[in-house]
């Protein structure tokens, strides 16, 4: 049959077998080397409940509030010590990775502390305020002769990582596009200065996790312009802009991200990944959550069910990953020197949000000229 302008119509969709993609997070085979963490704020919580899971070897704690880490360390590690310093985990010889839950401009020292004292590292995202910055910490990582990864958790997330495998797996041939359509409620900011006071935290503390996922899913394609833009409208519970939307343009591919992260009511989170033969469509009520994956190829479609969620299997991910780099000498898939590329789509919208033009990814290399306080 066909429609009012002559489109054929199939009348049904031959239902397919679900592609073989594995999408569950990387396990280290033999080692489990001691871990201290540093940092028990808010996001710690998630950190701690998936190396509980894991059965990870959490050995010490600090935070500068002692209090704040024993409270973590009683409910979660209750074997762990709490210590009073980062100089006094630096020199314990049986913490061997370092993980590291601090703010930006708190981070940078202790990371580099860390890694001068030969210890493997999971830095928080954003990794640095400045590209030249990172290229610094990751030469001294390679000098001493330890891995320093980045905790992009969304990379293990069900549905990016089944998107990012069965694109490594050319289920879709060659990406032409990418949508994402999210509407979320950031409102749990108002009262957190940190945060409240970040002119684009959209841009930069959310939707780091996008680009990552877009470098991730256009592996080895340059971006040419990023164009951005982030408005705040009358009424908000919070400071920074809550609307924000970026296009970034390829020589044959364009993606597209559009974001309100003050919708109180309705959450949803869409992304669909277009190739030339086939397309992919993943839908949630929030970004944590996305129960299944709608694939169509031009044999047939199907939906398949996804198990676990952002903030389990994401968190799980990370680690993971990182302790199998070390177990196998390499690099980790999430890896600083990869996240720089990016930190480079992030910091080019920013600019282009201040600016109101395109910008040419990798030609900003630090946010000092693009003011993220209000």
């Amino acid at each position: 049959m066909s429609d009012d302008y002559g489109i054929i119509r199939k009348e049904e969709v031959r239902e397919i077998a679900p592609p073989a993609i594995d999408y569950s997070p990387p396990r280290p085979r033999a080692i489990n080397p001691g871990i201290g963490l540093i940092g028990t704020g808010g996001i710690s919580e998630t950190h701690l409940k998936a190396y509980r899971k894991q059965g990870f070897n959490l050995i010490a704690l600090t935070n500068r509030t002692r209090s704040k880490a024993e409270e973590k360390r009683d409910r979660f590690f209750p074997e762990a010590e709490v210590l009073d310093s980062v100089a006094e985990m630096l020199a314990r010889p049986d913490i061997a990775v370092i993980d590291v839950t601090l703010h930006p401009e708190d981070r940078i020292p202790v990371v580099r502390a860390a890694l001068e004292a030969r210890k493997h590292v999971l830095s928080q995202k954003p990794f640095v305020l400045d590209l030249d910055v990172g290229e610094e910490l990751i030469k001294l990582a390679h000098k001493n002769g330890v891995k320093l990864a980045v905790n992009q958790n969304a990379r293990w997330a069900p549905h990016f990582c089944y998107l990012r495998k069965a694109i490594e797996a050319n289920l879709l041939g060659k990406v032409i596009s990418i949508d994402v359509s999210l509407q979320w409620d950031h409102t749990w900011i108002t009262n957190i200065p940190e945060f409240n006071g970040l002119k684009h935290l959209i841009l930069f503390d959310f939707a780091i996790h996008w680009f990552d996922a877009v470098h991730c899913l256009m592996k080895g394609r340059k971006a040419r312009k990023v164009y951005a833009t982030a408005t705040r409208f009358s009424g908000q519970a919070y400071d920074p802009p809550a609307l924000a939307s970026v296009i970034i343009e390829y020589e044959d591919a364009e993606v597209r991200l559009n974001f309100n992260a003050h919708a109180i009511c309705g959450e949803e989170d869409v992304i669909t990944v277009v190739g030339t033969t086939g397309t992919l469509r993943s839908r949630g009520p929030n970004v944590k959550d996305h129960p299944f994956m709608e694939v169509f190829l031009e044999e047939g479609a199907v939906k398949v069910p996804l198990e676990g969620g952002w903030f389990e299997e994401g968190f799980e991910g990370t680690m993971a990953e990182l302790l199998c780099a070390i177990e196998e000498n390499r690099e980790p898939e999430h890896s600083a020197q990869d996240n720089l590329s990016s930190l480079a789509l992030c910091f080019a919208a920013i600019a282009s949000a201040e600016r109101g033009v395109p910008v040419e990814p990798g030609s900003v290399r630090s946010l000092e000229a693009c003011p993220l306080d209000l």
